[in-house]
């Protein structure tokens, strides 16, 4: 049986956000690990504190 895989946008932002993006990760791997279901969890570097960086505001 094949199991499911869930494609995760993780988008910690500014702020306290990356921290408990982070976590919440944490636990969707655990979840997964559990249940039996995959993640396919991509990070971007969207915020304030990028646009300040380099002028966008995404990738």
């Amino acid at each position: 049986m094949m199991s499911k895989t869930y494609k995760i946008a993780v988008l910690g932002g500014d702020g306290t956000g990356p921290e408990v993006a982070r976590e919440g990760v944490k636990v969707l791997n655990a979840a997964a690990a559990k249940y039996g279901f995959k993640l396919d969890c991509t990070d971007f570097d969207f915020g304030g504190e990028r646009y300040i960086r380099t002028g966008e505001v995404g990738q």
